[in-house]
């Protein structure tokens, strides 16, 4: 493992983080949109991560020993959970019945996504203001 592959490491997670809270706070913005350009109500979308080289090392014996990997977004889908449907005869976008189609996004489990993607930020930097501290250290000793 290279020097610089942790902090490389730490800003895949970073980017993959931001790009999550990013998705949460558009889900968020959306939890009323009942018309979209699609037609039909906004559909929650949730980020699949997926691995991502960090080591530029290309021979073939450190690879095999040294692989390292960060975090990437690999898509963003949209949720199939169901939708909401509420009986509100005077809303606008209500159907024959009475019933309004609200989105799939639930506002619990967005504020737990987004806690979470908080979180795992917070290491990431953590993660990186340790690896500045200990080339610092290295520095020191070098005096």
């Amino acid at each position: 493992m290279g020097i610089l592959d942790m902090l490389k490491v730490s800003a895949s997670g970073l980017k993959s983080q931001r790009i999550r809270m990013e998705v949460i706070a558009s889900n968020l913005a959306n939890i009323h949109t009942t018309r979209t350009d699609e037609g039909g109500p906004f559909v929650k979308k949730e980020v699949v991560f997926g691995t991502s080289e960090v080591s530029e090392t290309k021979e073939f014996g450190k690879i095999l020993s040294e692989r390292i990997e960060g975090v990437k977004v690999d898509k963003i889908v949209k949720s199939n959970k169901p939708f909401e449907r509420v009986y509100d005869p005077g809303h606008p976008d209500a159907d024959k019945e009475g019933y309004v189609t609200f989105p799939n996004v639930n506002l619990m489990e967005e504020m737990a996504d987004m806690i979470s993607a908080t979180r795992a930020y917070e290491a990431n930097v953590n993660v990186i203001n340790t690896t500045k501290e200990m080339f610092i250290k290295t520095l020191d000793i070098g005096k």
